[in-house]
């Protein structure tokens, strides 16, 4: 499959690892445009593909086009690529908050994927959320299938809006499951405990507890009450928690993300 990306950036190197590795695309039939040289050179070596300068270059004969640049180029991109798509082409976004209507409009053109990954898709344990007009054709919707499973897993959902609410429960989710991390090593380093050792014990207990939740299909409050004895030092833990709001602080943290991507994409 001949696959071009608009900007080369570390999502794009993600995509294109898992679309060389997973069999998708050989390295010759992958095309990038990426302004910056010495990332083509990286991107040439790394990879074996081609990079250009300009975009033109890339599009000759792509069946799937990935616009993988930042917000604030989108405005410029958009009426460029305008000439340049034919009806053929299939155009996938991952571009944070560029709705389905910015991306048709602005390309005039009506085959297009909207896609919203996150940052572990570049270790290939990603969680991408998708959607497409009714103009794309079903063997690239199975393509654009394919090429996400290599990053990890893919939900394609019917209805736009899933995409705002996947952007900040999925897409943001990183940065919070980090935060929890560093709260939980500074915490151990607070009670004595050497750094390192304190990240391997945190580091490990979030693996395997996500991993038991994935593996049991038990609900997550059912695994909590297994840890939790009564009058124990888990139960003391989580009663601070609650005090601190720790419950109510999640939620509103996401639903503030949540209409943070609404009016990005307004």
């Amino acid at each position: 499959m001949k696959i071009s990306f608009i900007g080369g950036g570390v999502m794009a190197g993600a995509i294109i690892g898992g679309v060389i590795e997973g069999g998708i695309a050989s390295p010759d039939e992958v095309r990038v445009g990426e302004p910056v040289a010495e990332r083509r050179d990286e991107l040439e070596e790394r990879y074996g593909l081609k990079a250009y300068a300009g975009n033109a270059d890339v599009l000759e004969g792509a069946e799937l086009i990935v616009l993988s640049v930042k917000p604030q180029v989108l405005p410029h991109l958009l009426p460029e690529l305008q000439s340049a798509l034919r009806p053929e082409h299939t155009v996938a976004s991952i571009v944070a908050g560029a709705t389905m209507k910015t991306l048709t409009d602005g390309l005039m053109h009506k085959a297009v994927i909207r896609i919203m990954p996150n940052t572990p898709a570049q270790i290939g344990c990603g969680m991408s959320v998708w959607t497409a007009s009714d103009s794309v054709p079903e063997s690239a919707k199975k393509a654009t299938s394919q090429i996400l499973r290599t990053l990890g897993e893919e939900v394609y959902v019917p209805d736009e809006k899933l995409i705002d609410m996947a952007t900040a429960l999925s897409a943001s989710g990183p940065a919070y499951v980090f935060l929890f991390i560093e709260a939980m090593i500074d915490a151990g380093v607070y009670l004595g405990m050497a750094r390192d050792m304190a990240r391997q014990l945190v580091l490990q207990t979030v693996l395997g507890s996500t991993e038991m939740v994935k593996q049991t299909g038990r609900h997550p409050a059912d695994l909590k009450d297994m840890v939790t004895s009564p009058g124990g030092t888990t139960i003391e833990a989580l009663r601070a928690f609650e005090n601190g709001g720790f419950r109510t602080a999640v939620f509103d943290g996401i639903a503030a993300a949540y209409e943070k991507s609404k009016a990005l994409g307004s």
